[in-house]
């Protein structure tokens, strides 16, 4: 039975979350159907880690098992016909071992959280970004995101409906930079470590964004970080501005 692998791209806006739903929309759901009108189903297929509602993915990971010897390639292009007119692309797809598997054998995520700074409604980032009336200072978020770096209990940023095992995770890079853009000043995250809690990221930013509004001083981060405690986090910030940006694998099947 042929494993292929797939890169996977997908506006969040239209779905529930990557996860199949019995009654709503998702992109895992989007691409068994795809699968089913291809092969005779049903299809489950893996992915490096689930996205919630809202929530995009640039380079998302997932694997199938199929009974056809598939070419990767036209595979690739029989999914995204049968994909149409849902906003999800398979951009590339490789044959794997049997015993690869899209989550158990990533050693690394990537993900990136963009905010637009204008006071202007976005019309071409609509959905895309978080968009805030207000200018942020940067390096003092830069400041305070560096306490979260290195292996720590982050209680304090995961959600009360996590499933993880443990709260314990290594971070391996936040950086924030300000890009500018056709359509205004964005602050970047750049967030990168083997595996997160969920709502890890969005905890981050929107805590950090009270640092660079000046609400908070870069050093609370620190405290609310040691108090491993929810209820001290600063807010959630909202899906639309996260995206899944990469997964790596020690041998990635999509490095050529």
């Amino acid at each position: 039975m042929p494993r292929i692998a797939l890169k996977v791209e997908y506006h969040g806006a239209p779905f529930a979350g990557w996860q199949r739903q019995a009654d709503q929309p998702s992109v895992q759901g989007a691409i068994e159907a795809a699968l089913a009108k291809l092969e005779p189903g049903p299809h489950t297929i893996a992915a490096a880690g689930r996205t919630d509602a809202g929530v995009h993915g640039l380079a998302q990971v997932a694997h199938c098992d199929l009974q056809k010897d598939w070419d990767p390639f036209r595979l690739s292009e029989a999914l995204n016909h049968h994909l149409k007119p849902l906003p999800v692309a398979i951009v590339d797809a490789q044959r794997v071992d049997d015993t690869w598997h899209a989550r158990f054998s990533a050693v690394e995520r990537r993900y990136l959280f963009r905010i637009l700074m204008r006071r202007a409604p976005a019309t071409h980032q609509a959905g895309l970004v978080w968009q805030v009336n207000h200018a942020l200072d940067v390096d003092a978020m830069q400041e305070g995101a560096n306490h979260l770096l290195g292996n720590h209990d982050f209680t304090t940023f995961r959600s009360s409906i996590c499933q993880a095992a443990s709260p314990v995770k290594t971070l391996d890079e936040l950086r924030v930079e300000r890009v500018q853009t056709l359509w205004g000043p964005e602050i970047h995250f750049h967030v990168r470590a083997r595996s997160f809690l969920h709502n890890q990221v969005r905890s981050f930013v929107g805590t950090l964004e009270r640092v660079g509004a000046g609400g908070w001083p870069p050093s609370k981060v620190k405290d609310v970080l040691d108090a491993c405690d929810r209820s001290g986090c600063g807010p959630v910030c909202p899906p639309q501005g996260l995206y899944l940006a990469g997964v790596e694998y020690p041998d990635n099947p999509f490095s050529a």
